[in-house]
């Protein structure tokens, strides 16, 4: 196990992490009490929050000071990594046999939810006027959480739902793809040594973790009869 700053990230935010892992949607996903409309709006949130990925990053990295060189380069390989997967989940949602239309012009039930607006601005205002670091707060919490429990949470969506493969882009592909941008994130972050930068990383993932949390909360989950 590493000892260095990824280590306390992990021991840091291990509370909040737990409290989002108390989303009742997990618990409906592993019982099979979800149906389509639970994962069209699962995949109508990620969207609002994925189609800003690409450009926190880029606002990140033109915060970065030239001490962080290293990793604006870092920052440029995962920029090229994440480019368009909005784009997968507005297939999903067709494939679903959902309407992406409105998810992707942010209209009436394709709206984005108040956790998920408050996320993305929360990040921005991070980047803009605190410490661009915190970003790396949302890093750890969604790809940390894709590779702890999204392909399980993926398998069982489609197994319960019945779904084709192409509906499941998405989740599937960000389960498989986060497990090499973990190792990779373990190794950025036990670079980061400045105690001000620390802590910005760990008090964004945890106010991430609560804003993801009430997104999970807030998903529509059947009624059993």
């Amino acid at each position: 196990m590493s000892s260095g700053f990824f280590q306390t990230l992990i021991t840091e935010t291990a509370a909040a992490r737990s409290r989002m892992a108390d989303a009742p949607i997990f618990t409906a996903c592993q019982q099979g009490t979800i149906d389509t409309a639970t994962y069209l709006a699962f995949l109508t949130q990620a969207y609002h929050h994925v189609k800003h990925t690409v450009p926190l990053l880029m606002a990140c990295g033109s915060r970065l000071s030239e001490d962080y060189e290293w990793l604006r380069q870092a920052i440029g390989h995962y920029i090229e990594e994440e480019m368009g997967h909005q784009a997968w989940i507005l297939n999903d949602i067709a494939a679903c046999g959902g309407n992406p239309a409105p998810v992707r012009d942010n209209q009436g039930p394709g709206k984005a939810g108040l956790p998920i607006e408050l996320m993305v601005a929360y990040l921005y205002h991070q980047i803009d006027r605190r410490n661009p670091m915190g970003l790396f707060g949302m890093v750890w919490v969604l790809e940390g959480t894709s590779v702890s429990i999204g392909g399980q949470i993926a398998q069982r969506i489609q197994q319960v739902l019945g779904l084709p493969d192409n509906a499941m882009t998405y989740l599937k592909s960000h389960s498989e793809l986060d497990q090499s941008h973990i190792q990779t994130f373990e190794g950025l972050m036990n670079r980061i040594n400045d105690p001000a930068d620390q802590r910005a990383i760990i008090e964004s993932a945890n106010t991430v973790y609560s804003l993801y949390g009430q997104m999970l909360t807030s998903l529509p989950i059947p009624r059993l009869h």
